[in-house]
């Protein structure tokens, strides 16, 4: 197999996979923290998949280590077939919450001013969540070509 910038078991594939964490961290605790999420059903669900995310993207940087502080290969074509799985269901659904809360947000504040009406609504920190799932998906998508690639030329 290759090596590929985000390999697993290479340092740029634990940045790429702390990359993920933060990120996803970092929307899941701004949705978290805004009052009012829980009024459209796209914000729990953003709150699912960057949970999701975060736990997939952790455990695997978490192997990145143990690989790089080993020295060990992860090259294996069955390691490398449950990464391309992975990758690309959790990618698929981080992007699927990220455009849904998006839609969501525009309605809110664009749409209907729902955000200049309801002062509870904390509208702002919505749309600052749904940036952060942007860019975590951003670097998922990222992972995940690496790992179709790696799946590709094996």
């Amino acid at each position: 197999m290759k090596d590929l910038f985000g390999s697993p078991g290479k340092v740029s594939g634990l940045v790429l996979r702390i990359g993920q964490c933060l990120f996803a961290a970092a929307s899941l605790g701004v949705m978290a923290s805004a009052s009012g999420f829980s009024t459209a059903t796209a914000f729990c669900y953003l709150i699912a998949s960057m949970g999701l995310q975060l736990l997939w993207s952790f455990g695997l940087a978490c192997l990145d280590v143990h690989a790089l502080r080993l020295k060990r290969d992860l090259h294996n074509h069955i390691f490398v077939s449950l990464f391309v799985v992975g990758d690309w269901v959790t990618a698929t659904l981080s992007l699927a919450a990220a455009c849904s809360s998006a839609g969501v947000v525009v309605l809110l504040i664009r749409d209907t001013n729902v955000c200049r009406v309801d002062s509870k609504l904390n509208c702002d920190m919505f749309l600052i969540s749904v940036v952060f799932a942007f860019v975590s998906w951003f670097l998922l998508s990222i992972s995940s070509y690496v790992m179709f690639w790696l799946a590709a030329s094996a």
